[in-house]
């Protein structure tokens, strides 16, 4: 049985070996990629002039993602003028090889000469103000010449959508200023400014999560914990009233169903250990789901202002 295990290994690294071929050399510096480098940077710079000199007059550009069978691809004079346009369009713009990665030059047995990049890129659209913080692959076919005569882009269109979206005024639900939902959070305000938590409490969702300010990013905290956060709170300190600054807003949004109240409050303390007085300023933000309990809350308050001696 041994042999005959040790003779099944031995075929299937042979195999693996035996199925290898090459196909054509992989480059770190090449005369492509200095190419491709230097008319990255003209396009980023806007540069149509220089960025014409690095194509050849059949050169198309295609979106690599896009599943349109009858795509065309851009010619060089369309590609020409998008560049020509980019400082109008973009400002504070990078191009630059995203962390730990680099381009590489591959020449095939087939005498195609193709580079591939993986950079970062980073920009400002000038009219909607919408960042760009994106990675993008691209892969340039390079002709027996030197010019590149394909270009292929990788990138998420999702930031272009929000681009393109943001041309026009869009609506995206309903604002309230009386709503049952407002309610809630006024009637909640009120049970725990009287110390009445389990009329406080009964307003969350028992998965409700809770964030705020002072909380490490992405942490959030169940109801349990905020229990017993509100209890040493309300040992500590006698809340003489919570008041409700200006009005609230209730949110119905459109866009994923979102039920956003939002709310601003100054909560007058007394401190018991010495009875110092403290005005603490809060907004909050609760998320409510089809049957008015509250899912999500969001504290926008800091509690730095409580260690004043």
């Amino acid at each position: 049985m041994k042999k005959v295990t040790f003779l099944t290994l031995t075929l299937f690294v042979a195999m693996g070996y035996s199925q290898k071929k090459k196909n054509g050399t992989v480059y770190l510096e090449h005369p492509a990629l200095v190419a491709v480098d230097q008319m990255q940077q003209a396009w980023m710079a806007g540069d149509d002039a220089k960025v014409a000199t690095y194509l050849s007059d059949d050169f198309k550009s295609y979106y690599g993602s896009n599943v349109n069978k009858d795509r065309k691809g851009q010619d060089k004079e369309d590609f020409l003028k998008q560049v020509k346009s980019l400082p109008e369009d973009l400002s504070y713009v990078s191009l630059k090889p995203s962390q730990g990665a680099f381009p590489d030059a591959i020449e095939y047995k087939d005498g195609d000469t193709w580079v591939q990049t993986w950079d970062h890129m980073k920009a400002i659209h000038n009219k909607t103000g919408v960042k760009l913080d994106m990675p993008f692959h691209r892969l340039y076919k390079l002709d027996d010449k030197g010019k590149i005569s394909v270009l292929i882009n990788y990138y998420e269109n999702r930031m272009f959508w929000e681009i393109g979206r943001s041309y026009s005024d869009r609506e995206n639900g309903t604002i309230y200023n009386h709503h049952d939902n407002i309610n809630s959070v006024r009637r909640m305000m009120g049970a725990f400014e009287n110390s009445d938590f389990d009329v406080a409490y009964s307003f969350f969702d028992d998965d409700c999560r809770f964030n705020t300010l002072e909380l490490p990013d992405g942490e959030t905290m169940t109801l349990e914990e905020v229990k017993e956060r509100n209890k040493k709170m309300w040992e500590a300190y006698e809340f003489n009233s919570i008041d409700v600054v200006g009005y609230p807003d209730y949110l119905e949004y459109d866009l994923w169903d979102g039920r956003v109240v939002q709310s601003w409050w100054k909560f007058r303390m007394t401190r018991k250990s010495d009875g110092k007085k403290f005005i603490v300023p809060a907004m909050y933000t609760h998320n409510f789901n089809e049957d008015g309990k509250i899912v999500g809350s969001n504290a926008y308050v800091s509690t730095k202002v409580l260690d004043a001696k």
